[in-house]
């Protein structure tokens, strides 16, 4: 006789490559999803191991999968706050500074924000800041500041 491939025989192989496969993922992306992929594909190797259906695995490994996405997904990665963490050089945008070596056209000078000294440029490249002069970080270019004289309100 011949014989007749049957893939509930490998099944238990299917499952631990998932599983494996779902886990080398995670770690290389790190973005809290596949992680509970793999959980739903170690539950279907399980029902695997003890001979349960192949329906009845695939059915598995889609409800435990889709649960713990929408359950859990968003309580991890508020607790973990993945991508979330400003560096210590976005952080700086947005805040205020004070002139203290006068900025002239296409001249740099220094800027003093949050205790720091910082070479900075002025965002309007025809504008003077005078030091003293109060400024706001917008952004940051290589080592500089790019900085624009803060309104007064």
């Amino acid at each position: 006789m011949e014989d007749v491939f049957n893939i509930a025989d490998y099944m238990v192989w299917i499952w631990l490559a998932a599983t494996v496969i779902f886990l080398i993922v995670e770690a290389l992306t790190l973005g809290l999803t596949t992680i509970w992929l793999a959980c739903g594909a170690f539950v279907a190797l399980g029902l695997a191991v003890i001979g349960v259906g192949v329906w009845t695995q695939i059915i598995a490994f889609l409800i435990i999968s889709l649960l713990l996405i929408g359950t859990t997904r968003k309580v991890f990665v508020n607790k973990l706050r993945t991508g979330s963490e400003k560096t210590n050089t976005d952080a700086i945008i947005g805040r205020e500074g004070r002139v203290i070596e006068k900025i002239e056209p296409y001249v740099p000078g220094r800027v003093k924000v949050d205790g720091q000294n910082w070479s900075a440029i002025a965002t309007d490249d025809t504008q003077t800041l005078d030091a003293g002069e109060t400024v706001v970080v917008s952004n940051i270019s290589g080592v500089k500041l790019l900085v624009k004289k803060k309104e007064e309100n």
